[in-house]
């Protein structure tokens, strides 16, 4: 009997042009649940059997704590998909996010199982996930944001904050979610009985760190129903004043939604005013930066010469000058998968 295939086993370049061949039009779209799985394991196989039949491409994590969905679904499935969800007790009825704007965001299927569905790390004793803050709509959300006692803070990570956030927010200087906790409640030590305002794309973020912070000690814990995503979407059909200003960063192939016209990112290379995310064309590098237009064009879509240089050489020998991490371009030599100050860098 021949072994099932519960996962992809297609190149990149075959799925990219399956993608762009489709004469369907796709929707993307999120949700998230915090909820009891028993059995993480034989639910991913479930949905991987049950949602490659029907053409769903995403990026789904499965926890025993919850689910976590990007994905996106052929729009003459759509009925398909959500009657597929609502026939399991744990995804019935689940709120379902569409982005604001459709393309290509996702060209294959992925299921993982993780520990958690936001990787904060925190035990188990630091949040308790039956006290989660209230959940704001974006009416209430722009009225307490007028209140001069209330405090806001970005619960993403900051290089998402550069192309987009609301006025005034605090913006912790993190990139990964481990970090982010600890910093928030160092950032937010005396405002214990101030009202505080959590907002992040689309609002899973914001569930446990609601829970962490109540659990801390803070007593009046907000948080942005839907988050970015639904706020953009209650902005526009409700013609409301925006207090979010730029673009939404979302973690797919798009890299971001326009919510406002402003532009508040800056170019990583020339510092001229940009809000276009792309990872570094050499792929030894493939560091996530900003990018205007014109260093574009200088760089071919690079983070520097040396890159540039690199990227530029024959295949066969970039993969011979890989194997020597001394002789090649590599993200190994920062920090972290970030690199936001590239000005920094001699661009000679």
């Amino acid at each position: 009997m021949k072994k099932e295939v519960l996962y992809n086993k297609k190149s990149r370049e075959i799925l990219m042009a399956e993608l762009q061949a489709e004469p369907f039009e796709r929707i993307t779209c999120s949700f998230y649940r915090y909820i009891n799985i028993n059995d993480p394991i034989t639910l991913r196989d479930d949905l991987y059997r049950e949602w490659d039949q029907i053409g769903i491409f995403g990026r789904i994590y499965i926890a025993k704590e919850g689910i976590n969905a990007q994905f996106s679904c052929l729009e003459q499935n759509w009925d398909a998909f959500k009657a597929n969800l609502d026939s399991r007790d744990i995804l019935r009825d689940i709120p379902l996010k569409v982005a604001l704007k459709d393309g290509e965001s996702f060209y294959k299927l992925t299921i993982k199982i993780k520990d958690e569905i936001v990787a904060y790390g925190v035990g188990e004793d630091e949040y308790n996930m039956d006290k989660v803050g209230n959940h704001l709509c974006a009416e209430d959300f722009n009225k307490k944001l007028s209140d001069e006692n209330t405090v806001v803070v970005d619960m993403r990570n900051y290089y998402e904050s550069e192309v987009g956030q609301f006025e005034n927010a605090i913006i912790p200087n993190v990139d990964t979610s481990r970090e982010l906790l600890p910093e928030v409640k160092r950032l937010l030590e005396g405002h214990e009985q101030d009202d505080v305002l959590l907002y992040c794309t689309g609002g899973i973020r914001c569930e446990k760190a609601s829970a962490y912070l109540i659990n801390s000690g803070f007593e009046n814990v907000n948080q942005l129903n839907g988050g970015i995503i639904q706020y953009a979407h209650d902005v526009k059909e409700k013609e409301l004043d925006s207090k979010f200003i730029g673009k939404n960063f979302v973690f797919d192939a798009r890299m971001g939604e326009r919510v406002t016209q402003d532009v508040i990112g800056h170019c990583h290379q020339c510092g001229k005013p940009a809000d276009r995310h792309l990872d570094c064309g050499n792929d030894a590098c493939h560091i996530l930066f900003i990018q205007c237009d014109e260093c574009h064009d200088n760089y071919n879509g690079c983070c520097s010469t040396e890159c540039q240089e690199f990227a530029a050489l024959p295949v066969e020998e970039q993969r011979v000058l890989r194997k020597d991490p001394k002789k090649v371009v590599s993200k190994a030599r920062y920090t972290s998968r970030i690199k936001p100050k590239l000005a920094e860098l001699d661009q000679s």
